[in-house]
C-alpha cells in the first residue's frame, strides 16, 4: 500500500528554497584508502540506508502543500553512480567533479539523493553523496552516517539492529506527541507575548507554529521547567528584534548575485589535538580557535587581493542543533541558526581570537537558534512570495554559512573501506553565496570551502591558509609568557607596541629553532591528548 505523508513546515521550506543558483542539497565527500568494493556498497546501502522510508519516498510540492510518497517504481541503481574523472584523476579534479554535482539538481520524480563512487589515479576511491536538505539536517545525516559505517573493516555486512519500514513515523509521533495535549494553552500565550514586533500576515502564520517552541523550551513534557514565561517571553521578543534590526555585513567580494557555477576545496588534514591544546593555553574553546583561523584565512585572502579589510566584518549563520539527546536518529529538520560576526578587519590573531571568543560567549544562552527555527516552519507555512521575502532578508545580512561538523574520532570503514577523509557542505539560502565547513575526524581537523565562481573562482587560495592562521597562533602561543596568555589585554599590549608580533608571526629558520619548536609543538600536542582523554 502506498503510504502518504504530510512533509513538516520546517522541511517544506527547505524543499520549495530550491533555486538554479542555490540548490538545496547536503554535499558530502569521503576519500578511502585503497579502492572500494562497488558491490558490497551496494549491498551496504540497500541493507542499511534503504531501511530510512525516506530514502524511498518522493516529495510532492503542489498548491496545496507538500507530501512524501513511495516510489512504487524505486530502483537503488538509478541512485548509485559510478563515474570515472579525467585524467590525471586526483585532488584537482576530485573538487571539480564535487563542485559540478553540487551544481547539478537531483530529480525530483526520484527520492532526492544520490551517492557517486569515483575511481582516482593514485589507487584510492572516493564517494560523493549528495541529499536534499528536506530529507534531514546535518545532525540525523551523521545519525545515518553511523549506521552505514562500521569500526572495522571486517564487520558483518547486515551487523545493524533492524528498522521496521514505519519506524521512521513511529519515532516521530513519539517524540512530538505532546505537541496536541499538555499545556497548549501556556505555549500559545507564550507565542502571543513574543509575536508582538511582527507584522499582522506573519503573526498569523506563525501563531500555528507556535506549538513547536513549547518542545524545544522543556514546556510539553515538563510544564513546570520554565515558571516565569513572561521572563523567556521577553528575551525572545528581544531576539525578534535584533534579528529584524540586523545591519548588512561589510561588502566584500564574498557577497553578490550567484550564478549556477560552483567551486569547491578542502584542506589537508591538521591535528585535533594540537588545536586543542592551543586554545586550552588561550582559554579557548576549540571552536573559537577553528572559527579565528577561518576568519584570518578568509582576511589573507582579500588582502592578497588588494581590497581593504579596516573594520570589515562578515556574518556568518551557524546551524544550531535543537534535537533532544535520544533523537538522534529522526530525519528532518530540527535545528535553528544564530548569527555570528567574524571580524575579519582584525590583523592581530590573538584579538580576532579573543573577539570571537566574547562573541560566541554572547551567543551562548541566546533564543534566537529557537526563534530561526520557528521562522523556518513559518515560511513553509507561508505563501511563497512570503519564503522570498525572508530569503532576500537573510542574503542582505549574511555572507556564509558555517557548519562545524563533529565526526568520528576513530577511523571508520563503509563497506569494508577505511574512510581516510570526508568533508560535507550545507546548502546556502538566497543570493548567499559561500559555504564554509570545519569538520573533525579521527583525531584530525579539515577546513573546507564551497563558493560561487562569479565571487571566488579560486577557493584553495583561502583553504590554504587555513593552516598558515594556526601556525600564527601556535607561534604566539610558544613566545608569549604564560603568566601573560590568560590576559587578553596584555597580549594585545605586547602586540601593540611590537614587543613580539613580528617575530611571534613568523617561523624560525634556524636548525635549532625547528628542532625547539618541534619539542614545543610535541608538548603542547600531550596537553591536547590529555585534555581529550580527561
Amino acid at each position: 500500500m502506498t503510504v502518504r505523508e504530510t512533509v513538516s513546515h520546517v522541511d517544506t521550506a527547505w524543499l520549495r528554497m530550491d533555486r538554479p543558483e542555490n540548490l538545496m542539497q547536503i554535499v558530502g565527500v569521503m576519500i578511502f584508502v585503497g579502492r572500494i568494493d562497488a558491490a558490497r556498497l551496494k549491498r551496504t546501502l540497500a541493507k542499511r540506508l534503504l531501511r530510512y522510508r525516506r530514502f524511498r519516498q518522493i516529495a510532492t510540492l503542489d498548491a496545496d502543500g507538500a507530501c512524501w510518497v513511495d516510489d512504487a517504481d524505486f530502483d537503488i541503481d538509478r541512485h548509485l553512480r559510478h563515474s570515472l574523472l579525467p585524467a590525471p584523476s586526483g585532488k584537482h579534479e576530485l573538487q571539480k567533479f564535487v563542485a559540478e554535482m553540487a551544481s547539478e539538481p537531483l530529480n525530483p520524480a526520484r527520492p532526492r539523493w544520490e551517492f557517486n563512487l569515483v575511481e582516482l589515479a593514485d589507487g584510492n576511491s572516493a564517494l560523493v553523496a549528495r541529499i536534499h536538505h528536506a530529507i534531514a539536517d546535518g545532525i540525523a545525516l551523521i545519525g545515518v552516517m553511523n549506521t552505514l559505517t562500521d569500526e572495522r573493516s571486517d564487520a558483518p555486512e547486515d551487523d545493524r539492529q533492524q528498522t521496521q519500514p514505519g519506524a521512521d513515523a513511529d519515532r516521530r509521533k513519539k517524540v512530538h506527541g505532546a505537541i496536541d495535549a499538555g499545556d497548549t494553552d501556556a505555549g500559545n500565550r507564550l507565542w502571543r507575548w513574543t509575536i508582538a514586533p511582527l507584522t499582522d500576515l506573519t503573526q498569523g502564520v506563525l501563531s500555528v507554529g507556535g506549538q513547536l517552541w513549547g518542545q524545544y523550551l522543556g514546556l510539553r513534557n515538563q510544564p513546570g521547567a520554565i515558571a516565569d514565561y513572561a521572563r523567556v517571553a521577553a528575551a525572545i521578543a528581544e531576539e525578534i528584534g535584533k534579528l529584524a534590526l540586523l545591519p548588512s555585513d561589510s561588502q566584500t567580494r564574498f557577497k553578490g548575485r550567484p550564478g549556477t557555477v560552483k567551486r569547491v576545496a578542502w584542506s589537508e588534514p591538521a591535528s585535533l589535538a594540537e588545536i586543542k591544546a592551543c586554545g586550552k593555553l588561550l582559554g579557548c574553546s576549540v571552536n573559537d580557535t577553528l572559527l579565528s583561523c577561518v576568519a584570518g584565512a578568509l582576511r589573507g585572502y582579500l588582502v592578497a587581493k588588494g581590497d581593504r579589510v579596516e573594520n570589515t566584518e562578515i556574518r556568518v549563520m551557524v546551524p544550531v542543533n535543537l534535537r533532544a539527546p535520544d533523537d538522534v536518529e529522526t530525519l528532518g529538520n530540527r535545528f535553528g541558526l544564530v548569527a555570528l560576526e567574524l571580524p575579519i578587519g582584525i590583523g592581530n590573531p590573538l584579538a580576532r581570537l579573543y573577539a570571537i571568543r566574547a562573541r560566541m560567549a554572547a551567543l551562548k544562552g541566546s533564543y534566537q537558534a529557537l526563534l530561526t527555527f520557528t521562522l523556518l516552519g513559518a515560511t513553509g507555512m507561508a505563501p511563497s512570495f512570503v519564503e522570498e521575502q525572508v530569503l532576500k532578508v537573510l542574503a542582505s545580512k549574511t555572507t556564509a554559512v558555517m557548519t562545524n561538523v563533529p565526526g568520528a574520532q576513530q577511523a571508520r570503514y563503509f563497506a569494508g573501506a577505511r574512510i581516510d577523509q570526508q568533508m560535507v557542505w550545507v546548502p546556502q539560502a538566497g543570493d548567499i553565496g559561500m559555504g564554509v565547513s570545519v569538520l573533525s575526524y579521527d583525531g584530525r581537523v579539515q577546513f573546507g570551502l564551497l563558493t560561487d565562481k562569479s565571487m571566488v573562482d579560486d577557493p584553495q587560495n583561502i583553504v590554504d591558509r587555513f593552516a598558515d592562521e594556526f601556525e600564527k597562533l601556535l607561534w604566539l602561543v610558544l613566545l608569549q609568557p604564560v603568566d601573560r596568555l590568560a590576559d587578553p589585554n596584555a597580549v594585545a599590549e605586547d602586540l601593540a607596541r611590537g614587543a613580539r608580533g613580528p617575530r611571534a608571526a613568523a617561523r624560525p629558520q634556524s636548525a635549532s629553532s625547528a628542532r625547539a619548536a618541534s619539542t614545543s609543538r610535541r608538548s603542547i600536542a600531550s596537553i591536547g591528548t590529555k585534555s581529550a582523554a580527561s
